[in-house]
C-alpha cells in the first residue's frame, strides 16, 4: 500500500529549517547532527524536501497507526544524500481528515 494521496503530500518549510537541519533544537539536533553529516544544509532545503517526497512518492507504507490527530503512516525509504552516502530513512506522514497527507518526523534507520 502507498500513501493515500501521495501526490499531494508536503512538508511544511518550519519543519526542515526549524527542526530537521537545526543543531538548536532540542529535539531536532541528533537528526540534525546526521542529515548535515551527509551533506543536507540549512541553505538549501529543498534537496531533503524532494528527497523525503521521493520516499512518500516512491516506496510502500511500512505501518500504519491511527490516533485521534488522524492516521500515521510510517515509511521507510532510501535516498542518496548529498555527499553519495545511500542512507536509509524513516519518515512518518499524517493524514488528517481529507487534509492531503503532511509531514512529521524523519529519522536514521540501519
Amino acid at each position: 500500500m502507498h500513501l493515500p494521496d501521495r501526490e499531494h503530500a508536503f512538508i511544511p518549510p518550519a519543519k526542515l529549517s526549524n527542526y530537521l537541519l537545526s543543531l538548536s533544537h532540542l529535539a531536532g539536533r541528533s537528526k540534525a547532527r546526521f542529515l548535515l553529516a551527509v551533506g543536507y544544509h540549512k541553505e538549501n532545503p529543498e534537496v531533503l524536501e524532494q528527497d523525503l517526497l521521493s520516499i512518500a512518492y516512491e516506496t510502500e507504507v511500512t505501518d500504519v497507526e491511527r490516533s485521534t490527530h488522524g492516521v500515521k503512516y510510517i515509511i521507510e525509504g532510501q535516498v542518496e544524500a548529498p555527499r553519495g552516502h545511500s542512507i536509509r530513512l524513516r519518515t512518518i506522514w499524517i493524514v488528517e481528515g481529507d487534509r492531503p497527507p503532511r509531514f512529521v518526523t524523519a529519522y536514521p534507520r540501519t
